[in-house]
């Protein structure tokens, strides 16, 4: 039989692999210590575990409702009510997602249509500009500009026209670690006055904040409530990135149309785990006291890594440290990167991967989710470059 030469056409010809696949296996190729990706290195407490065998066991192994099962949409419900204020209802506007990334693809599909704009600020996760794209929308770039990463309103207020469909917001910001503050959020409320604009905000380090700082959650502002969907992470919060589950509480003409979309791009998430999940939660200090945890973890990496040639950048929150390294070398970002994997035994990410225009500060992300030992192996090949 004649063989016939079928060539598909490529969609996506402008995306490549992402960064964190890339050097992750990097990072597995060379032995090398990875301090790219954002996961822990160590273990959810036992409690979990043993709430999710039980489930299993219990026979709770069949769909879950499209939103997620009632006990963790409630507990959801308590845990936003009890920090930030709004009571959202559990039926129609909490839904329980495939994990953060599945949340915001889900939501910038449900809003955007071929021709609208969505403005992000870069650097931006890398998520959130190949998503726009699929739905045919289009990413408008505002500046969050090194060395503090602030919003520049002026600059915001120039980039909104009447194509401008949504605003995607990160806070606790990846990669940068800088937060919104309340006078941002007004900015951003006075900005968006008098139009339709829906607000995305990924909040999925909402836990991880420092120094006493609050994080200020969009659904806790009186007026951006009204038009944003918020998205955060049980990954994130409890050290189960693997696990990808995460939820999306907004009000709910907003849901309605998130439901839509969800409810055939996943439908629905693992049950045994979302029970575990909304038994786990009962506990209030589990999340409570993550900022003190990786606080400490902050400031034992940026301790050890005194003793190397990198400077560091404030770190208000995740669990990223920007740092400079142009003491070191003066290649471009990513070849430093990839360098410092192969030659010196140490992932991590360089941030000019996270602009359009792909502007090269000279500055990486290294991940502190890590064991102490873990970060002491990474610094002492790190302390070689001096």
């Amino acid at each position: 039989m004649e063989s016939i030469k079928f060539t598909p056409r490529p969609c996506f010809a402008q995306t490549g692999t992402t960064i964190f696949t890339v050097m992750s296996q990097m990072a597995v190729e060379c032995g090398a210590v990875n301090l790219s990706q954002g996961f822990p290195d160590f273990q959810a407490e036992p409690a979990l575990f043993d709430a999710l065998h039980r489930h299993l066991l219990a026979g709770r192994n069949q769909y879950a409702p499209m939103a997620g099962v009632p006990e963790l949409r409630q507990a959801i419900a308590d845990k936003v009510a009890a920090l930030y204020g709004p009571r959202f209802d559990v039926d129609r506007e909490v839904t329980v997602t495939a994990g953060a990334t599945q949340a915001l693809f889900t939501a910038i599909a449900a809003f955007v249509r071929p021709g609208d704009e969505v403005l992000v600020f870069e650097p931006v996760y890398d998520s959130y500009v190949p998503a726009i794209e699929t739905v045919g929308g289009k990413a408008v770039f505002a500046s969050l500009r090194y060395p503090d990463y602030r919003p520049d309103w002026a600059q915001v207020a120039q980039l909104i026209t009447a194509k401008t469909r949504m605003v995607i917001v990160n806070s606790p910001h990846n990669p940068t670690g800088s937060l919104l503050t309340a006078v941002d959020l007004d900015k951003l409320a006075e900005l968006l006055r008098g139009t339709d604009i829906v607000v995305l905000s990924d909040e999925v380090y909402e836990h991880i904040v420092f120094d006493g700082e609050s994080h200020r959650s969009l659904c806790a502002h009186p007026e951006l409530a009204r038009r944003t969907l918020v998205v955060s992470s049980f990954g994130k919060t409890y050290h189960i990135t693997g696990w990808k589950i995460a939820y999306v509480v907004g009000p709910d003409a907003l849901m309605a149309e998130f439901r839509k979309v969800h409810q055939f791009n996943v439908f629905t998430v693992h049950t045994p785990s979302q029970l575990a999940l909304a038994e786990y939660m009962q506990d209030a200090s589990r999340h409570l006291r993550l900022a003190t945890f990786y606080q400490q973890k902050r400031d034992f990496f940026r301790a050890i890594l005194a003793a190397t040639p990198f400077d560091l950048l404030p770190c208000r929150g995740t669990y990223f440290q920007l740092a400079r390294y142009d003491r070191i070398s003066d290649l471009p970002d990513r070849a430093f990167a990839e360098w410092l994997t192969r030659n010196v035994g140490v992932a991590v990410i360089p941030v000019s991967v996270f602009n359009h225009d792909g502007r090269d500060d000279k500055v990486v992300r290294f991940c502190f989710a890590k064991q102490e030992a873990t970060l002491l192996a990474a610094v002492a090949r790190l302390a070689q470059l001096t």
